[in-house]
């Protein structure tokens, strides 16, 4: 496989630099991914997994394991890392949900879902609880369209003292 000459990176990180905060470079990515036939960010796929993600993030402030389990795929592959608990597997995360409670209240902010096609996608979100100061939660999710849906095959959960 060739990789691309260090320049392109150079480029799209140029690209992005020069814009405003709060835009992503969304047009070069598009740029850059139709030559090689990916289409990013497509509007419709995109609304598909923002409601996705936000079913799920319903369900964890109101600690709704049913419609938890059902947004991660039943799959020994599928790994969750959480705050205090690496997770392998549908069955590891399913028996943590029903020991744990949700962390209620929270606010998101900077979420990102980015589309790669019509059947895999990446949510990421910065969380902060309520009545907790100077922490800031981060999440990620790999989200990939099966049969049945969209589903979580990958997360990633962290806490850390917020930026100052």
């Amino acid at each position: 496989m060739k990789l691309p000459h260090r320049r392109q990176f150079l480029h799209l990180g140029a690209v992005a630099a020069a814009l405003p905060v709060g835009i992503s470079p969304v047009s070069a990515q598009q740029q850059v991914a139709a030559t090689k036939g990916m289409e990013i960010d497509l509007s419709d796929v995109v609304a598909e997994v923002k409601a996705a993600f936000e079913r799920y993030e319903q369900a964890v402030v109101s600690n709704n394991a049913a419609v938890l389990d059902d947004s991660f795929r039943d799959d020994p592959r599928t790994i969750r890392y959480g705050v205090a608990e690496n997770l392998y597997g549908y069955r590891e995360i399913e028996a943590f949900r029903r020991s744990s409670r949700g962390p209620g209240p929270r606010a998101l902010s900077k979420t990102v879902i980015t589309t790669y096609g019509r059947d895999f996608a990446v949510a990421s979100t910065l969380t902060y609880r309520v009545g907790v100061t100077g922490r800031v939660g981060r999440q990620m999710q790999t989200w990939v369209r099966f049969p049945d849906g969209w589903k979580v095959v990958a997360a990633h959960v962290s806490t850390i003292d917020e930026p100052k």
